[in-house]
């Protein structure tokens, strides 16, 4: 090749570093000397010699990616435009009698050098590889083919990349095989390869990076599904975009419709919610043509309502107060839906808007009479609606038509009943319509039990005071449980005939009187005739009143009597209305008369009532009652642990629940002042006593034994095979800790392990509890840190000692660890100590961990103790460091395992430097800062890599445990190198001129490596 050539392509080379240069020109100018050459391998060979100056440089420096950038646009320049249909038609006929064409020359040798070079052993050369076969691969057409042989090797040379150690590298690998996905080949290489990367990669760039490339299939959508849960932010966040753009809601399930609304309107992260708000809702909107009631009949409203309502107040946020009132459901002129009209969808709707227009307050008010009639009128409407739910017999509910019919009316009834409280109740007229409305539908015997609670609810809403709301509710409750009746009496057939014979008597005396009557007037004896006719007329109005006994006899006699039903609809019936009243009560409200007599005759008969659901809401207003009176929780406590020991699992949960909140609300000093509970917490298992002995917040007031066998109890109740049972008896610890009614570092390790035991991996909620409660608890106070200090060890010799069957054997230890020194690092703290002189907690625990490794140096858990060392934060106490010192050098004596002996060789070092790099900075704390000094410290990076290395080391897996802010990483997606690059760790604030220097050093020209290439040639 001659000179002249070979200063053509080294200036294009140069050139194209610069970000203003035209590269079109330069590639036009290159493309037309290539094509005007006959031999074109030696222009191969030096536009490669040239090109490998930026495939060794990893960073992504400008001129590097310019130059990049140009190779491919060059590469890609001797392609043919694309073609339209016609003429791709024409081709393919032709194609038919004639073989293809091959690729361009020089697009084969670059793809070929590029192939050869994709294993060599720098980093820095297969991470160019692979980005600028993606790039490559990407410039091309649509319509863009390549030989079958070329794509294999392609192909495969990626899947290897995918698995390569930099994660920068995976990156450009997966995003080289978008264009090599066969999304209809159930057996294709790249999806198995995507599938693999988003399952099992530990970066979530790398996963960021398949999510935007991979093509949606049946097969692939479960799978980014399944990052919509994943651990990162930016992974959430772009799989709820990818959903939005390339996956049609026809596509997805009901339940996965639900499940993507349900966590992203939850999510933690305001982004994930914002994406949620503004890119998936609008785009299903889109699909179903605008319409939010069809969108809703997308969802299962039924069972998810308050999805639906979370979806509807995002959609409302998003639309202005005009569009609000124009997409209102149809109302008729009295503002209200009509009753043929209600269906699930609409009225969720309505109830949805007039929440959302309520919230908005005064603004709101005008907007929501055009959306909602005056109360009274809405309580007639609701007063018809709920009569003429009808109540199913046993029989009609076996048939399932019937019964989905009336479990379709009662939602709707329960989203009218919630409508209540948008209504205007200050007029007194409506008010006392809706209440009177209320009472009515809670003293009728046919209303749903589903609506008992929310109508109850909605009543107390209405009545301010306490005294009228416990008046007010033991009337309906005294109205359903012993309703009027009218008792019919037999007719007596004696008494009839006596009536009878009496009648007879006086016809007889009647006819006798007026024949002498007659008589008289006949002789004209006519004051005999007054007499008679006196008489006459007194027997006559006897016989009038024998006549009406008779009649009155012979129908049967009704009496309103009251008979109390004890059968379990109306007990459940009446106790859920006591349980919302005592929930609804103030907690200032002593217990009165009025709930004294409910306690007696509704609540603890119907402890042991033989069905279930009684039982179980007799023990919640048990606990309630229980809450608002010290006397009561100290008769009844004993009653709530036998419950929660003996009865169903429900019913035992309930009586748990109690127990937990009256030991927050009262403490263990409730238990000491009754002798009978001492009596009954002898029938605890003793055996456990000796094992669990936690240090009570109230150790003075009660005795140790009581406080120990409840926590016996407990802890018993968190080895349980019931999920539901571990998990409340696990939160209800956790409030008591954190709360510090009890503090015991025994109790604090078995909820450890229970976090980490392999058997609650699938219990979310416990899961979820206990991560929150650990952050909090341990950042709370330097007391706390302590008690995870205390139970340290003994958290680490369960599991090293746990059998090989037991599901702890499966736990990493070292995260455990990790865990366990991040919650007692002290500037974890809220509020860190001020007192300087105060032994830092992480001092103990090295001491604890040297004293452990001393008893036995040959143990394996010593290279975990040593290896943990280096992690702690400990404080510049000169007597703590002495101490830690001798312990040290005892532990290089004595222990012989390499790792172990670098380890604490390494801590040894440390505290020396430390040492001497305190006397160094005390004579020169009061001295004005020097700008060199900054230049030096830059310019040494071993100690600063020592430090990054330790604070960075033990914080990867910590992150599960929520409430710890993650550290803040200024990486973009292509540079994510998490794996193999440390995080940093800021030091001392760099002076302006050393961060120009450094500014200085990371530029890159690579005008200087060719040039000296070219000297040396």
């Amino acid at each position: 090749m001659t000179a002249d050539n070979e200063t053509e392509i080294k200036e294009a080379f140069q050139r194209a570093q610069k970000g203003h240069n035209n590269k079109a020109k330069l590639v036009a100018s290159l493309n037309s000397r290539y094509n005007k050459l006959e031999d074109k391998t030696l222009f191969h060979e030096e536009f490669v010699h040239y090109l490998k100056y930026a495939m060794i440089i990893y960073k992504r420096e400008p001129t590097v990616e310019n130059v990049i950038e140009f190779v491919v646009r060059f590469a890609t320049s001797f392609q043919s435009p694309p073609k339209t249909e016609e003429e791709e038609e024409e081709e393919e006929e032709e194609e038919e009698e004639d073989d293809a064409e091959d690729d361009h020359p020089f697009l084969s040798f670059i793809f070929n050098f590029l192939l050869e070079s994709h294993k060599a052993s720098s980093h820095a050369v297969r991470f160019r590889v692979c980005q600028l076969i993606n790039k490559l691969l990407g410039s091309m057409a649509e319509n863009a083919q390549i030989d079958d042989d070329l794509f294999d090797r392609i192909h495969q040379a990626m899947l290897v990349r995918v698995t390569d150690k930099f994660p920068n590298v995976r990156i450009q690998a997966a995003l080289a095989m978008t264009r090599l996905q066969q999304p209809k080949d159930a057996d294709c290489p790249t999806i198995n390869a995507y599938l693999l990367i988003l399952e099992n990669d530990t970066n979530a760039e790398v996963r960021r990076a398949v999510l935007s490339c991979i093509a949606m299939s049946p097969r692939t959508l479960p799978k980014v599904l399944k990052r919509t849960r994943d651990v990162k932010e930016n992974v959430r966040k772009l799989a709820y975009q990818v959903l939005a753009d390339k996956v049609h809601i026809k596509a997805l399930t009901i339940a996965q419709r639900v499940s993507l609304l349900q966590q992203g309107l939850r999510d933690t992260s305001e982004a994930v919610r914002e994406m949620v708000c503004s890119r998936v809702l609008p785009s299903w909107l889109l699909r179903v043509d605008g319409n939010i009631i069809e969108l809703l009949h997308r969802l299962d409203v039924e069972n998810c309502a308050q999805t639906a309502l979370d979806t509807l107040k995002a959609i409302f946020k998003g639309q202005l107060t005009e569009e609000l009132l124009q997409n209102r459901v149809q109302l008729d002129n009295r503002k209200l839906i009509p009753v043929d009209s209600l269906s699930c969808e609409n009225v969720l709707y309505w109830r949805a808007l007039c929440e959302f227009i309520k919230a908005k307050g005064d603004e709101g008010d005008e907007m929501l009479e055009q959306v909602l009639p005056d109360a009274a009128t809405y309580a007639n409407f609701l007063y018809g609606y709920l009569k003429a739910v009808p109540l199913l017999s046993e029989e009609q509910r076996a048939d399932f038509n019937q019964l989905e019919l009336v479990m379709t009316k009662e939602f709707i009834s329960q989203q009218l009943i919630h409508l209540i409280g948008c209504l205007d109740t200050n007029e007194e007229g409506g008010r006392k319509r809706v209440f009177a409305v209320l009472q009515e539908m809670l003293a009728l015997p046919h209303t749903p039990s589903s609506l008992v609670s929310l109508l109850t609810e909605k009543l107390l809403t209405l009545i301010p005071d306490d005294h009228r709301r416990i008046q007010t509710v033991a009337e309906i409750i005294s109205d359903v449980r012993e309703p009027i009746m009218t008792a019919s009496q037999p007719v007596d057939e004696n008494m009839s005939r006596r009536q009878q014979v009496q009648l007879a008597e006086v016809k007889v005396r009647i006819m006798e009187a007026k024949e002498t009557l007659e008589e008289c007037i006949a002789a004209q004896d006519f004051s005999r005739a007054a007499e008679f006719k006196d008489s006459i007329t007194e027997l006559e109005n006897s016989r009038n009143q024998i006549i009406q006994k008779v009649a009155e006899s012979n129908e049967p006699a009704d009496k309103e009597i009251r008979s109390e039903k004890n059968d379990p609809e109306t007990l459940l019936r009446c106790l859920t209305m006591c349980a919302e009243l005592l929930k609804q009560m103030s907690f200032k409200t002593r217990i009165g008369p009025t709930i004294s007599a409910l306690m007696s005759s509704l609540i603890l008969p119907s402890i042991a009532n033989a069905h279930p659901a009684v039982r179980n809401m007799a023990v919640v207003c048990l606990g309630t009652c229980t809450l608002h009176s010290k006397e009561l929780a100290k008769t009844h406590m004993v009653l709530l642990l036998q419950i929660a020991q003996l009865d169903e699992v429900k019913i035992r949960i309930s009586a748990l629940r109690a127990i937990i909140d009256l030991l927050l609300l009262f403490g263990f000093q409730l238990l000491s002042e009754t002798a009978a509970t001492q009596t009954a917490l002898h029938s605890l298992s003793p055996d456990r006593q000796e094992e669990d002995a936690p240090v009570t917040e109230e150790k003075a007031d009660a005795p140790e034994d009581t406080a120990q066998s409840i926590l016996v109890m407990l802890s018993e109740f968190l080895d349980s095979e019931v999920s539901d049972l571990r998990t409340e008896t696990a939160e209800g610890l956790a409030k008591l800790m954190y709360t510090g009614r009890i503090s015991s570092a025994k109790m604090f390790s078995r909820l450890v392990l229970l976090w980490y035991n392999p058997v609650t991996e699938d219990d979310t909620r416990l899961r979820h509890c206990l991560g929150v409660f650990f952050q909090l608890y341990a950042r709370e106070s330097r007391v706390h840190q302590e008690v995870v200090e205390e139970g340290f060890l003994p958290t680490v010799r369960t599991l090293m000692n746990a059998p090989a069957t037991s599901p702890l054997a499966e736990v990493d230890i070292n995260n455990v660890v990790e865990l366990l020194v991040e919650l007692t690092r002290p500037s974890g703290l809220i509020k860190p100590s001020t007192n300087t002189e105060e032994v830092c907690v992480h001092d103990y625990l090295a001491v604890r961990m040297c004293g452990e490794m001393l008893k036995d140096p040959t143990a394996p858990e010593v290279r975990l103790y040593a290896k943990t060392l280096s992690n702690l934060e400990l404080s510049r106490d000169e007597t703590v460091k002495k101490d830690l010192q001798t312990l040290l050098q005892q532990l290089v004596q004595e222990v012989k395992d390499r790792v172990c002996l670098r380890a604490l060789e390494k801590m040894v070092h440390q505290l020396v430097d430390s040492k001497e790099q305190a006397e160094l900075l005390s004579p020169s704390a009061l001295q004005p800062l020097d700008v060199n000094a900054d230049e030096a410290a830059t310019d040494d990076p071993s100690k600063s890599a020592k430090r990054a290395k330790r604070s960075n080391t033990g914080q990867r897996k910590v992150c599960t445990a929520k409430g710890r802010k993650p550290s803040r990483r200024t990486e973009s997606s292509e540079e994510s190198d998490g794996e193999n690059v440390p995080e940093s760790v800021p030091l001392l604030r760099s002076s302006r001129r050393a961060k120009t220097a450094a500014l200085e050093k990371t530029k890159l020209d690579l005008n200087t490596l060719i040039n000296q290439e070219a000297n040396v040639s």
